[in-house]
């Protein structure tokens, strides 16, 4: 875990996520926190993490996701390097819900 990222206020905020039952409390809570933009752009690297999982190119990726090359190889680099975050979520979620599925 990143030193830098771990404090009390992550923390807390980890702990209020913990406590939503739903999507639609997910939706009302992250509204009120994140910019439209901010929302955006985290679903936007969750997509193309789940398209990137399922061996889509990344000419595939920028087409159907819009991100750009370099928002598709920090995902890559995460998913390769990182702390297995997205492999814990993607292992829990329903296969019914795969990127194919996102519109």
């Amino acid at each position: 875990m990143n030193k830098k990222v771990k404090t009390q206020a992550v923390d807390f905020l980890f702990d209020a996520v913990l406590c939503l039952k739903n999507r639609d409390e997910c939706y009302k809570f992250f509204e009120d926190l994140c910019t439209v933009n901010e929302l955006l752009s985290i679903s936007q690297r969750f997509e193309v993490a789940a398209m990137l999982k399922n061996h889509c190119t990344y000419l595939e990726i920028a087409d159907k996701t819009g991100a750009s090359t370099a928002t598709i190889s920090r995902v890559n680099r995460s998913l390769h390097y990182g702390n297995d975050g997205y492999d814990i979520v993607f292992q829990r979620m329903d296969k019914k819900e795969a990127p194919e599925d996102i519109s």
